[in-house]
């Protein structure tokens, strides 16, 4: 986004958040308050079971509802084409159900039609429910731009039992992408970058403290939240970390903005390996090379490390499945020069960001020797 071009300060929100166990059998009664019909776009993961008990609770309800497949990329022509198909049932409001590719999609979707959209995540993965964009790709999965909307989601549902019913792998790839909010919202402000608020404003001091209250939940929680979803059981651990990778690290990215964490995530996006893991996982270990870069202090290292090597983030270049060879550190780096990496408070370029990388390797594999880890969930 770059510098700051004027002193107004911003703040972008959705206008509902809603947290708890067994809320999404409860979803008519919010799109309710929009009207009598609802289209939902729907992960394939799980399509026809949620479509079936969907239709079920609706007619109860005496609502309607109807139901499009997410199965594909998030490119201009589908998100078009889901819109064109909808126009015909004319919906009162617009439904994600799924994970962040599908709300970006279905976000993308209920702008075209001009309606309200309410947010179903079924992991907590990503901050991508709560932000007031969409990240567009080509048919070939290449990332090309984000989509930008004028306002936040209306609605989130959170299931926090369904959260706790998905894989442990998603819930840690969430925790990946809510680290990085605190390092890269310190960057912005050290280098007065805009936000992501309507276009770019300056910071609002709510947001960055949201970004550093992300943090220090994940450190107090994190763990214990991966250890209650490994059993697929609600604690309030688990709540925690549900809110810091959803709303709190949703609104401390879009308030703040992005900075070396994502550009390595997008860096690595070049290579083929890049589809075996994760946006939060490859975010996560964007974190340690940003702070490679930013030479932090070595105390600071030690915790990020202990805490990512502890819930089962990458932290080797191994654990992202990509071999450690000059060429593709080389390619990650130059590819991540076309993010965000103008908003450090410092010059960076490519071979800065090469050697980053090859030193975070190094020494988040000394780590894992010393701690005698196992596998990250990226290899499990």
């Amino acid at each position: 986004m770059g510098r700051v071009t004027k002193a107004v300060r911003g703040w972008g929100s959705p206008s509902r958040y809603f947290q708890g166990p067994g809320l999404i059998r409860e979803l008519s009664t919010y799109t309710g308050r929009y009207g009598k019909k609802t289209l939902a776009i729907i992960d394939q993961f799980f399509y026809e079971k949620m479509t079936a008990e969907l239709k079920a609770d609706f007619a109860k309800a005496g609502a309607e509802i109807e139901t499009q497949i997410f199965n594909s990329e998030v490119t201009a022509e589908r998100v078009q084409k889901s819109a064109d198909d909808a126009r015909a049932f004319n919906p009162d409001v617009v439904v994600a159900l799924g994970g962040g590719k599908t709300i970006d999609t279905a976000k993308a979707v209920a702008d075209l039609l001009k309606r309200p959209i309410i947010v179903v995540p079924t992991s907590a993965s990503t901050d991508a429910p709560t932000i007031a964009l969409s990240v567009m790709y080509s048919e070939e999965g290449e990332h090309l731009h984000a989509r930008l909307y004028n306002t936040n989601p209306d609605v989130i549902l959170m299931d926090s039992q369904v959260i706790a019913d998905a894989p442990v792998r998603f819930l840690v790839a969430g925790m990946g992408d809510a680290l990085s909010t605190v390092f890269e919202a310190r960057a912005n402000v050290q280098s007065d970058s805009a936000n992501y608020v309507s276009g770019g404003y300056r910071r609002t001091k709510t947001g960055t403290a949201i970004a550093e209250l992300c943090y220090e939940m994940l450190l107090e929680n994190g763990e214990k939240a991966m250890l209650a979803a490994k059993r697929h059981v609600v604690t309030e651990a688990l709540e925690d970390i549900i809110e810091v990778n959803t709303l709190m690290s949703g609104l401390g990215v879009e308030n703040n903005g992005c900075s070396g964490s994502h550009s390595i995530c997008e860096g690595i996006s070049v290579l083929p390996e890049d589809k075996k893991t994760f946006h939060g996982e490859k975010t996560g270990f964007g974190v340690l090379c940003q702070l490679m870069v930013e030479n932090a202090p070595i105390e600071l290292l030690d915790e990020v490390l202990t805490f990512c090597i502890k819930v089962g983030l990458p932290v080797t270049l191994d654990d992202l499945h990509i071999k450690n060879t000059a060429e593709n550190i080389q390619a990650i780096a130059e590819h991540s020069m076309k993010s965000y990496w103008d908003t450090e408070p410092f010059y960076v370029d490519a071979n800065i960001v090469a050697a980053a990388i090859a030193a975070a390797d190094e020494l988040g594999a000394e780590y894992k020797e010393a701690l005698g880890a196992g596998p990250a969930y990226s290899r499990q």
